[in-house]
């Protein structure tokens, strides 16, 4: 079969709830895809930050192999030997009390919203049905009915109601907004859900005071800050957390645990690194024992191969030192993209991002066309990147990436861009 056929198969037979690229890809190895043809590619997508080890890790492609040779699934009805050791490693990677385990993010974000209620309800005293949870505009937390409820994408969420109530949005990083919004009526407020930067909104990234102040004001009115640390988290922005600002070290974190420590932690992507779905939610015993035998679960959430390859994939990310070579290969990214949108301003407005994840604005509208034939161009040269928001590119390469590699890839960009912003006769 051909690329075309593959395309042409999807079309027939999927669903068209995704508009991808179109090439066909067979094979990863760290930075690298190859489509169905052989042909190389730079992924500077990495599965949105799923992928931050490298594609097929070989230390962590082995022990998902060894474990599912041994025991795959008991589902929670029983105890497995791969459930407590991970537990105990991830608590103590990031220096929380308990864990919830999960599948995918979206399961991981309903996880959190549900704990933060139920607490709400048994602990601060908020009257039945009457908790909200504060969130942000222009987020993205997933697509389910819930989720999509406080989203301000129209087109995640129309026609997809009723939506849940109990939920406020007020604008990203606008601290006085959220002091005034945790004012109104506090005694109903249950959470804070926030993305320490929004990457499905374009990379933004707030003023370095906005999480150390929504935790502040969280303890200050007894309301429970909930982190999505599901894109931005293990590594990706030059840290292990982004809500430690510029700290990568791994666990017992004193600056996270005493400057911007939320009360909830949600992480997934990277957290297996790309192969296999594994999400958690971690909490403090304090808040974490609302939870009780039947209130939540999931049949796969802490299955036996889901607990080997956190761990493993965990242990790569400290083992080859991931988070530094994010926060040092970002500068130089950015560094590089800055010279291109010096150097053409009629075609590229701006770059934004911290570590390994950034973004370059189009200097274009959000329903042009320009960002799309931009990526469609870099494909044809050999790098995979996707827009967001119609005029934004967002560049996330696995951590795993050498200087000589982004080196080539920036050499890529700037080739295409610069062949883009030739005027035509």
């Amino acid at each position: 079969m051909t690329a075309q056929d593959y395309i042409a198969q999807e079309d027939r037979h999927g669903a068209h709830n995704y508009h991808p690229l179109p090439v066909v890809l067979a094979e990863g190895r760290g930075v690298y895809v190859y489509d169905v043809d052989g042909k190389q590619y730079f992924d500077f997508l990495s599965a949105y930050s799923a992928v931050n080890q490298g594609h097929c890790h070989p230390r962590i492609v082995g022990v998902m192999q060894k474990q599912s040779s041994k025991l795959t699934l008991t589902s929670r009805a029983f105890h497995n030997d791969q459930l407590g050791p991970y537990e105990e490693f991830l608590t103590d990677y990031f220096s929380f009390e308990k864990v919830l385990p999960m599948n995918t993010g979206a399961e991981a974000v309903e996880t959190a919203i549900k704990l933060c209620r139920k607490w709400g309800y048994e602990v601060k005293g908020i009257p039945t049905d009457k908790a909200r949870i504060i969130v942000c505009g222009q987020n993205f937390h997933g697509r389910t009915t819930t989720i999509i409820s406080f989203s301000s994408d129209p087109n995640a969420k129309g026609n997809f109601g009723p939506y849940t109530p109990g939920f406020e949005s007020i604008p990203y990083g606008d601290v006085d907004a959220l002091r005034a919004a945790l004012a109104n009526d506090p005694a109903t407020i249950a959470g804070v859900l926030v993305e320490p930067i929004q990457g499905e909104a374009g990379v933004f990234v707030p003023q370095d005071d906005y999480i150390p102040s929504i935790a502040a004001a969280c303890r200050e009115h007894n309301v429970l800050f909930i982190a999505d640390e599901i894109q931005t988290g293990i590594g990706r922005t030059g840290a292990l957390l982004r809500i430690c600002g510029d700290c990568s070290c791994a666990g017992h974190c004193e600056r996270q645990s005493t400057y911007t420590r939320p009360d909830i932690l949600i992480l997934g992507k990277a957290l297996s690194g790309g192969t296999y779905p594994v999400s958690a939610v971690l909490a403090d015993d304090a808040i974490m024992h609302v939870i009780k035998p039947g209130q939540h679960g999931s049949t796969f959430g802490g299955n036996p191969v889901a607990c080997a390859v956190a761990r493993e994939a965990l242990e790569v990310v400290v083992d080859e030192k991931l988070t530094q070579n994010a926060r040092q290969l970002g500068h130089l990214f950015r560094e590089r993209m800055q010279e291109l949108v010096d150097r053409h301003p009629d075609t590229l407005r701006l770059v934004r991002g911290k570590g390994l994840l950034n973004a370059l604005v189009i200097n274009d509208s959000e329903d042009s066309d320009t960002a799309w034939n931009l990526c469609m161009a870099l494909a044809e040269r050999g790098l995979l990147a996707k827009p967001t928001h119609g005029n934004i590119i967002r560049f996330a390469p696995p951590l795993v990436i050498s200087e000589a590699e982004l080196r080539e890839a920036c050499d890529i960009i700037a080739a295409t861009v610069a062949n883009l912003s030739v005027p035509t006769a």
